[in-house]
């Protein structure tokens, strides 16, 4: 199963960035001996529509053209379930041995995803009440994968 992670706007380069791909890496790596062959990035433009609801359907239509065929889609929203990271890692196993091709993780933008994406997620997921920066979102689903990874390889990385 490929894991992908597919963002509206670009980190610029320093030390979110940097983060970001350090758990990339780690997740791309540790992930191949438990069956997860690649942890991919797309990066999608910022809408420059005026109106929010027309940057938010633009930036939708951008990031399902991305999308991996067959993929399961998990969207990363304020509204979403709060999971620990042992059930977010029993749901990638699941769908891993099912056979499914690809996860897809969806980061909208400023204004969050369109409700005709939201629809389609398989899973919607927050990271808590609060709101938080994109770039630190980015993050901290990347480290969430290199978390599942290592739950799931019984890596020592996760204590609970």
């Amino acid at each position: 199963m490929k894991l992908v992670v597919a963002a509206v706007g670009r980190l610029k380069r320093g030390a979110e960035r940097d983060l970001a791909e350090q758990y990339r890496d780690r997740a791309a790596k540790s992930g191949r001996a438990i069956g997860l062959r690649a942890v991919e990035t797309i990066e999608v433009d910022e809408s420059r529509a005026r109106r929010a609801r027309d940057r938010m359907s633009e930036e939708a239509v951008a990031l399902a053209a991305a999308l991996p065929d067959d993929a399961v889609i998990i969207a990363l929203d304020e509204r979403g379930e709060s999971l620990p990271s042992t059930a977010l890692a029993e749901r990638l196993a699941r769908w891993r041995d099912q056979g499914r091709p690809a996860a897809c993780f969806l980061i909208g933008g400023a204004d969050g995803l369109a409700e005709s994406l939201r629809g389609r997620a398989d899973l919607c997921v927050a990271f808590g009440a609060a709101t938080w920066p994109h770039q630190l979102v980015r993050i901290m689903l990347f480290e969430q994968l290199y978390r599942t990874v290592a739950i799931l390889s019984g890596h020592p990385y996760h204590r609970a």
